[in-house]
């Protein structure tokens, strides 16, 4: 049952001539799907529909050829078949009562069209700014008849849009493209009167907004999507004298970094001063999101009148059934974001979207997986899973709610594995939700036991009684240099001076005090390990054979940010440099382009360059293969780290993939090699 404390989130609100039925609103975002994949995407989006939530927008969407996002999948309102593919989405969202809306795009200046191969056009002639693409083509500067064919191809978007039965219809004006060209000054250097003054700056966000209410009048909102806030103060002026025009604001900060801020430097709620001055200046319903996960914080910004509507791209992504859950009283069920952004990582890559707490994310067409819905098994199995990591607690939990007798025994007093270890570093608190809501939920299967300091054996197996092991023992950090850059280990090590990775996490004390750590793996491990060392009082520094450090999480928007926590912590920071030695006192240092090599005077090094599989347990039990199959065994398989080391997501992937497919003679390619093909969305 309901907490009358929510109560608010149910209410019904107007936006413009349609009504949202709650306050749950899905803002636009981006999913790696788009135009190449419009089932995967309908499909994916009427999971969140079906999940509870009011409102359920698209990602970007180009209005016309000259914004062109090639190579990321983005949406498109370009022609009759883009409104076929639309209305996929608007159907498969109507039918459980949401409204659907669609968020037009104009690129400018961030793009290059690599797809139409059309000339894009910004307000300056200028390099393309995306900084994840750094293609060396350059936009064209606009002028007034591509101003105005810009206007009528807005317009002829918005009629498309009308044709897909969209209900909320976006003018974008912000996050860097064309429309936020023009309101920065720096960018609009104009002379006419689209620039100079802040009145000819906002003037073509202002027809926008007007031109789209006149095409859809009374069928559907106009919403537009808007920065203000932090140092920038003339975005308040700015959006003053346009307060009132649009049906609905959907508001955010001119920094995204915040925005879309990595959970290691950014925590929830963490546009509400900005937004907040905003909603004082219009009588328009206002959006915002902020990584939303708790309820009671929902309602109190609702209750506190600093927004109208509950903004959630990353939550509605880790749990489309939120408002279900908050509706039935299911708090507990909730599954938490926790903020690694690897969703967002995966679009930049051009792949569907995925999630670290939710492994079905981007698989509800290809392969029928559903957040909250398993298919029971036929016939139950008895199964053991060795190992209470992500893997092995995903699929514990998935095997149990199949209706599988589970034994779930794992070495360590403490469950959760790398994750309950890794939270433990500066910044990965929020981590811990992976382990919490999968225990949480095992606690409820009545055919799940669980064993904690239970390591196991061949031998204490075969007594179990069980058809299926799983082993999810892990990883461990190899100590040499093989990784990315190397193929062998180092020419020579000293033993006593290389440590492994495991050896920060575990909290284990280190008795050396200046520590280099070779980082090959190029996510956040390296950073957080000598940010946890820092901390400890080490003297640290930082060896990468990149550019620049945590090269990886410039797809999950940390790189930045954890470049300045390294400078801040007094860590030095090495780039374009390999580790060949580790002699007694020092590490040889190479250059990746010249060969050219120095020494660094240290008393330890960390390499992180590869992780080993545990699979003692595993390789005993495959040699003892008559034993297994007399013990009544009829299958034994490695899940996460321990079958392939990867990210936490990829664990969480492997356990649900391996429980799912639990008793069935898989054929890889049949079942994982479903794609959609052009002729087939006709």
């Amino acid at each position: 049952m309901r907490n009358p404390r929510h109560d608010i989130l149910f209410d019904p609100i107007q936006l413009g001539p349609v009504t949202a039925k709650n306050r749950f609103y899905q803002v636009p975002h981006c999913t790696g799907m788009g135009w190449r994949r419009p089932k995967t995407l309908a499909a994916m989006r009427q999971v969140k529909a079906e999940g509870g939530w009011g409102v359920v927008n698209t990602e970007y969407c180009s209005i016309h050829p000259t914004s062109d996002n090639d190579a990321y999948p983005f949406c498109a309102l370009w022609d009759q078949e883009d409104i076929a593919a639309h209305h996929l989405m608007t159907s498969a969202v109507h039918k459980h009562g949401a409204l659907a809306g669609v968020e037009l795009w104009i690129g400018g200046g961030m793009v290059v069209n690599l797809g139409t191969r059309i000339p894009a056009l910004g307000l300056r002639n200028r390099p393309q700014t995306d900084f994840t693409v750094l293609n060396p083509g350059q936009n064209r500067q606009i002028d007034k008849q591509d101003i105005q064919n810009i206007r009528a191809w807005h317009r002829n978007a918005a009629k498309r849009a009308l044709e897909a039965e969209f209900d909320i219809v976006y003018v974008y004006a912000t996050h860097g493209y064309l429309l936020s060209e023009f309101l920065n000054p720096q960018t609009n250097t104009r002379s006419d009167e689209y620039g100079g003054s802040l009145e000819n700056r906002v003037r073509l966000i202002r027809e926008l907004i007007e031109e789209t209410k006149e095409i859809v009048e009374g069928k559907a909102a106009v919403a537009t999507r808007f920065s203000i806030g932090l140092e920038d103060a003339e975005s308040y002026d700015a959006f003053g004298l346009l307060s009132d025009l649009p049906d609905v604001w959907d508001l955010t900060v001119p920094d995204y970094s915040v925005e879309m801020g990595n959970s290691r430097f950014v925590k929830e709620a963490a546009l509400t001063n900005s937004v907040e001055k905003a909603k004082a200046m219009t009588s328009k319903p206002v959006v915002a999101v902020g990584r939303f996960t708790s309820p009671d914080t929902m309602a109190q910004l609702l209750k506190d009148g600093v927004q109208d509507m509950i903004g959630a791209a990353r939550p509605s992504i880790a749990d489309p059934f939120i408002p279900n859950k908050i509706d039935a009283g299911r708090i507990e069920d909730i599954r938490e974001c926790i903020g690694c952004n690897v969703c967002y990582a995966h679009d930049s890559l051009g792949v569907p979207i995925r999630c670290t707490q939710n492994p079905t994310m981007g698989e509800e067409w290809r392969l029928g997986w559903h957040p909250e819905k398993v298919k029971r098994a036929p016939k139950p199995q008895k199964v053991l899973v060795v190992g209470a990591g992500p893997a092995g607690l995903e699929a514990t939990r998935v095997l149990g709610e199949m209706g599988h007798n589970v034994l779930l025994a794992e070495a360590d007093r403490t469950l959760g594995g790398r994750v309950t270890k890794e939270a433990k570093l500066p910044g990965l608190s929020e981590w811990t939700r992976v382990r919490d809501w999968r225990l949480t939920q095992i606690d409820k299967l009545a055919t799940v036991e669980v064993f904690p300091q239970s390591p196991m054996t061949v031998e204490s197996i075969k007594e179990l009684d069980v058809s299926h092991v799983f082993i999810a023992t892990g990883a461990k950090w190899a100590k040499d240099a093989i990784g990315r850059h190397s193929d062998v280990g180092f020419t020579y090590s000293e033993p006593g001076m290389i440590l492994g990775g495991d050896k920060i996490i575990e909290g284990t004390e280190i008795g050396a005090q200046k520590i280099v750590i070779y980082d090959d793996d190029h996510y956040y491990f390296g950073s957080v390990c000598a940010l946890e060392l820092r901390k400890r009082g080490h003297e640290v520094v930082l060896v990468t054979p990149a550019g620049r450090v945590c090269g990886w999480g410039a797809y999950t928007d940390e790189q930045e940010a954890s470049t300045n926590a390294l400078i801040n912590a007094g860590i030095e920071i090495i780039t374009n440099k390999t580790i060949d030695n580790v002699t007694s006192g020092g590490a040889e240092l190479c250059c990746v382009f010249s060969n050219n090599r120095s020494t660094i005077a240290c008393d330890a090094v960390v390499p992180l360059t590869r992780k080993i599989p545990v699979t003692d347990l595993y390789d005993d039990l495959i040699s003892d293969e008559n034993g297994c199959r007399a013990a009544g065994i009829q299958s034994v398989a490695r899940i996460g780290d321990a079958e392939a080391p990867s990210i936490i997501a990829a664990a969480i992937h492997s356990g649900y993939r391996a429980a799912i497919d639990l008793g069935q003679d898989i054929d890889l390619a049949q079942r994982y090699g479903r794609r959609e093909h052009p002729a087939t969305t006709r």
